[in-house]
């Protein structure tokens, strides 16, 4: 009797135990049952102190939500896709795009991760092809992939029927790479013409997206890649994070292109 007495007193014992346990690990504010509360807290942001681990003197401002309704751009012509260089909108923005895929600095990813960094890439496949894995991380990490042809020509100096086949050409590889599609189109050089507008269009491109430098930074404005200093790229990330700083002092943060466009 005294033997089973004890043995029950140490069962409660260890459920009481348990159940301190449970209230232990349920005392995340807003935490629902079952989930983890450290993956809830990551998914909210940058860990507070990785702006410092990049030489940043403040964090990022947060972006905005979506806008429910993308802002309205005029097309090219019926039927034609719209060409851009900035974004209308009110809201405190930019949006940073990188072309080519030829650097391939390793720190990017890891920028990109830490800072919860929403870029935009646009990759040719001659020049990317053979680090598409690099790209792979990097889209892991969270940028999104977007169309710069296959071979990077002067697309005015081809016929319609060169232009289409670089652009579709490059879709078909994306999506053979990453199962995507993309929307938005940048153009060599940023030089088009006519054809080039109403190639993408019949390539499934939404927007044919530009950039705007030089001049103070505004609201809406969609900023080119960062020259890195060195020929190997692996200064883009001390590039980018000068970018950053910029876009801080005049009071922007950085959002996602393909929300807006």
């Amino acid at each position: 009797m005294r033997q089973r007495a004890v043995t029950g007193a140490l069962l409660a014992g260890a459920l009481c135990l348990s159940a301190l346990a449970g209230c232990a690990r349920s005392v995340e504010p807003g935490a629902r049952p079952g989930e983890d509360a450290g993956r809830k807290v990551r998914t909210q942001g940058p860990p507070v102190d990785a702006y410092r681990r990049w030489g940043l003197r403040a964090p990022l401002a947060p972006a905005p939500r979506p806008p429910a309704r993308r802002p309205a751009v005029r097309a090219a012509g019926p039927g034609l896709p719209p060409v851009v260089d900035r974004v209308p909108t009110r809201d405190k923005v930019v949006f940073l795009t990188f072309d080519d895929g030829a650097e391939k600095d390793p720190r990017f990813v890891d920028l990109v991760r830490d800072l919860r960094l929403p870029v935009t890439v646009f990759l040719t496949d001659s020049v990317a092809g053979p680090g598409y894995a690099h790209f792979g991380r990097l889209r892991a990490a969270g940028a999104s992939v977007q169309n710069h042809t296959l071979d990077h020509p002067y697309l005015p100096g081809l016929p319609y029927a060169g232009q289409r086949a670089e652009i579709c050409g490059q879709q078909e590889k994306l999506k053979q790479r990453f199962g995507i599609r993309p929307r938005l189109f940048r153009p060599p050089y940023g030089k088009y013409d006519d054809d080039t507008v109403r190639a993408a269009g019949d390539c499934g491109i939404a927007a044919v997206v530009l950039s705007r430098e030089g001049g103070p930074l505004r609201a809406g404005d969609i900023l080119p890649s960062p020259s890195p200093e060195g020929r190997d790229g692996t200064s883009l990330t001390a590039a980018t994070v000068a970018l950053l700083r910029r876009v801080q002092e005049a009071g922007l943060t950085v959002a996602r292109l393909e929300d807006y466009l």
